[in-house]
């Protein structure tokens, strides 16, 4: 009789297989999901936690059908930096509470109504000046960062060296990088702009001596005012609309079909429930990361198990207090880098979106909408005063889908 079991090969899917594959996977997502808490004023390690709480939500509500992990949304930076700067933190997590709560609306106007409706709301002309005024608005905010107006401790020498040093890195990566290198410039940028900071003395550690080795990250409870729920509603339309292409494109990967199974309804519900939970806890929005579809493609890692152990592993790392401490002594400058080249490919992205749409656009109608979208989003127009303020990405959209329900459709087009 011959024995089989000691030629037979190790399971695709064995335990330390789908372990260390959810642990490449968090690693690849790992530097962008950091920077949206290091750049907002936000905690990063209760971000590593929403992050992993915000998946298994997600995943939960899908029925671990969709191989994603949720994580800090960039589409959210400028809205939560300049919330937190009028608001405070817990004013800004109820308004992304319930930003998440748009989501879950439109998931369920998705189910019963299609996404027809969906597209003549926000159409191209609209979703594509909103994606730039939330990449373009703040940033000055990251040339303040990337030349030291920010750090105290740091020469506007200094400061220049390290930012561009880390924007260089990151770029080299992004077009230049194979393999996993090429998923990860973020990472690779922030790694090469600390080790030239600690070079150059100007890294404060006392943070990371201070901290335990193991703690309880530090939530925050939202709170609710009207200003801060305004002012952060519309700014879920984007990603909402983002969310959809995200879908189509991990399926294309995957080749399944996500819109039908587990359906758009289910994880647009699932995404505006983990955006919503992790901000019950004080943590940024989640989306899901088109780095981690990056690493799927490459890996072939196509079970969605292997997220969910990348987010038990998330969850397991928040209660890590010195390294929430040690992401915290990141110099300013070294962010401001990565920040410059991040807004300025959001921008971009919209930009896209409108190339894509193929519309005129000096065509007189849609000159009009992605006129004042962009003047009124960038230039810091705002209407109403005290609870009722409507401004920046906010103001943008509201008037770029009044204007497009309110005016003639384009006939100049053809």
């Amino acid at each position: 009789m011959t024995d089989h079991s000691a030629a037979a090969p190790v399971p695709l899917d064995s335990p330390l297989k789908t372990l260390l594959t959810g642990a490449q996977m968090l690693f690849v997502a790992f530097g962008a999901l950091v920077l949206v808490p290091l750049l907002t004023g936000l905690d990063p390690s209760v971000a590593l936690f929403t992050a992993g709480v915000g998946t298994l939500v997600f995943h939960g509500v899908t029925r671990v059908t969709v191989p994603v992990f949720l994580a800090s949304s960039f589409a959210f930076i400028a809205p939560i930096q300049g919330s937190v700067a009028n608001f405070g933190i817990p004013a800004t997590m109820g308004g992304l509470l319930a930003a998440g709560l748009v989501y879950v609306v439109i998931s369920q106007a998705v189910r019963l109504k299609g996404t027809a409706w969906l597209h003549r709301l926000l159409p191209p002309v609209v979703v594509g000046p909103v994606i730039m005024v939330i990449g373009l608005a703040l940033a000055p905010v990251a040339v303040s960062m990337a030349t030291g107006e920010t750090s105290d401790h740091i020469d506007y020498g200094a400061a220049i060296f390290l930012s561009m040093a880390s924007l260089l890195v990151t770029l080299v990566l992004a077009v230049f990088g194979r393999g996993l290198l090429r998923l990860i410039p973020i990472m690779g940028g922030i790694a090469t702009g600390y080790a030239l900071a600690l070079l150059m003395g100007v890294v404060d550690f006392s943070p990371v001596n201070e901290a335990a080795w193991l703690a309880i990250p530090s939530f925050t409870a939202p709170s609710f005012h009207w200003a801060a729920i305004l002012f952060m509603i519309p700014v879920a339309i984007a990603p909402a609309v983002e969310h959809i292409g995200d879908m189509v494109a991990i399926g294309s990967v995957t080749r399944k079909n996500y819109l039908e199974k587990p359906g758009l309804h289910r994880t647009l519900l699932g995404d505006g429930l983990a955006t919503s939970t992790a901000a019950l806890f004080g943590g940024p929005p989640n989306t899901t990361y088109s780095e981690v579809t990056g690493a799927v493609t490459l890996t072939r890692a196509f079970n969605p198990k292997i997220m969910v152990v990348a987010a038990c592993i998330a969850i397991g790392l928040a209660f890590v207090a010195k390294l929430g401490a040690l992401l915290q002594t990141i110099p300013g400058p070294v962010m401001g880098g990565i920040m410059t080249l991040l807004f300025g490919s959001i921008a971009v992205v919209g930009m896209n979106t409108l190339v894509r749409a193929g519309h005129s656009l000096t065509a007189p109608r849609n000159l009009v909408v992605v006129s004042l979208i962009l003047v009124f989003g960038i230039g810091g127009m705002q209407f109403g005063g005290g609870q009722f303020t409507l401004q920046g990405v906010s103001l943008a959209a509201l008037v770029g889908i009044v204007l497009n329900w309110v005016l003639p459709g384009a006939d100049e087009d053809e």
